[in-house]
């Protein structure tokens, strides 16, 4: 083979480039030098080794502080081939040292929480809206953590000596709500902030460089793109993944390697498709805004391809009316989604916190794919029923209401 090479394979991270670039070839610059155009996918869950002593050495080096595994894999629990492409690709487009990948969002979520309680930080600081979920986790003390939700202004009035995380979500989910990142981040102090990057994806925004040292992604969404992979990962940096894979090794919460390789290749087309999808989104969500049926929208300032909208007739009937668009929980699929979070996917919250939070019994969140807008738009018409207002609120409250925090 030829031995000459691009610079990109003599160095694991090459100069940066467009995130559209990095999102084509992180992960997978030494492919073409092993004669390969696709990634491979490494389904082993045991690797052969001859040289007990070396493998020795190495297990007491990640028992030490969760360092990658330094050559030829062991065991599928500490790590796999596939998945680390995956990781490598994600952290690039974040901007972080390292990213770590598990089952689900909450797996990583749960992960989190787990490294900062290990160090006796179980209190967390939160704003509101979460998805349901994790607002669930934290309310819950599920994992012993104890939580106090704040506004983002009283971020550091609730600081106290055992804080070991500020977690915000930033288009927050249903309300797509935003918030400072950096006046947030700022805000901490020494305290990590880890911000739920789900909706916005590092297309749009990148909470690393705003001061986040934890960014969040159920990657089930946006990063594989087509509704048929489960996963979470954490973009950070390098000290926080290493108890981050202690954690995962620990409880078992890996990523299956095929689960890996579909979001590898799912992160190749993230800009493009949440481009696209973002332009239909502003779009569907002007139209949404001008029509009588509808009481207000939230529709966020950096974009994106999430809408939410409020109603004056039953969310429900809307639902049940919609042809083309899948009345589905998830998102960032390329097919439109729609549900009703007081519902489904905010069902686990306080009621009383869910409205408290803007989730309001009227409030239906869409997830905007790749169709034709003026498809979606009829189809949205029909479900909406007839254009008379019902119960229409004070004037002035239709209208597209920018999500702010």
């Amino acid at each position: 083979m030829d031995s000459a090479r691009t610079p990109a394979y003599d160095d694991p991270r090459p100069a940066p480039r467009a995130l559209a670039t990095e999102a084509v070839h992180a992960g997978r610059e030494d492919l073409a030098r092993q004669g390969l155009h696709a990634p491979p996918i490494d389904l082993s869950t045991t690797y052969p080794s001859y040289d007990s002593r070396a493998e020795a050495a190495r297990i007491d080096a990640f028992a030490a502080d969760g360092a990658e595994f330094e050559g030829p894999p062991v065991y599928g629990r500490l790590g796999n081939p596939t998945v680390s492409r995956f990781e490598t690709a994600l952290a690039r487009l974040e901007g972080t040292e390292a990213a770590v990948a598990f089952a689900s969002g909450m797996a990583a979520l749960s992960a989190v929480l787990l490294t900062r309680s290990a160090l006796g930080l179980r209190h967390v600081v939160a704003v509101r809206p979460l998805y349901g979920c994790s607002d669930h986790l934290l309310t819950a003390g599920l994992l012993g953590s104890e939580v106090t939700w704040t506004d983002p202004a009283g971020i550091a009035d609730a600081l106290r000596p055992d804080t070991g995380l500020v977690m915000v979500e930033s288009p927050a989910n249903p309300t797509l709500a935003e918030v400072d990142l950096r006046a947030v981040a700022h805000a901490c102090g020494s305290v990590p902030l880890l911000a739920d990057n789900t909706f916005a994806t590092p297309v749009l925004q990148r909470p690393a460089g705003q001061g986040a040292r934890l960014v969040l992604h159920s990657a089930t969404k946006y990063l594989g793109g087509h509704g048929d992979v489960m996963a979470g990962v954490v973009a950070c940096d390098e000290e926080l993944a290493g108890r981050l894979r202690q954690v995962r090794f620990a409880t078992g919460g890996v990523l299956h390697p095929l689960a890996g390789y579909l979001l590898l290749r799912g992160l190749s087309t993230l800009p493009v498709r949440v481009r696209a999808a973002s332009a239909t989104a502003a779009e569907l969500a002007a139209r949404l805004a001008a029509d009588p049926r509808i009481a207000r929208v939230h529709y966020p300032r950096i974009g994106g391809a999430m809408v939410a909208f409020e109603v004056h007739g039953d969310p429900h009937e809307v639902i049940g009316r919609v042809r083309l668009i899948t009345p589905a929980v998830s998102l960032g699929s390329v097919d439109t989604l729609i549900q009703h979070p007081a519902s489904i996917s905010h069902r686990i919250v306080d009621a009383e916190d869910r409205r408290g939070a803007g989730v309001s019994d009227r409030l239906l969140r869409m997830s905007v794919g790749l169709e034709d807008v003026d498809d979606l738009w009829a189809d949205l018409d029909a479900a909406l029923g007839d254009r008379q207002p019902q119960d229409r609120e004070r004037p002035g409250a239709r209208g597209l209401h920018p999500a702010v925090g």
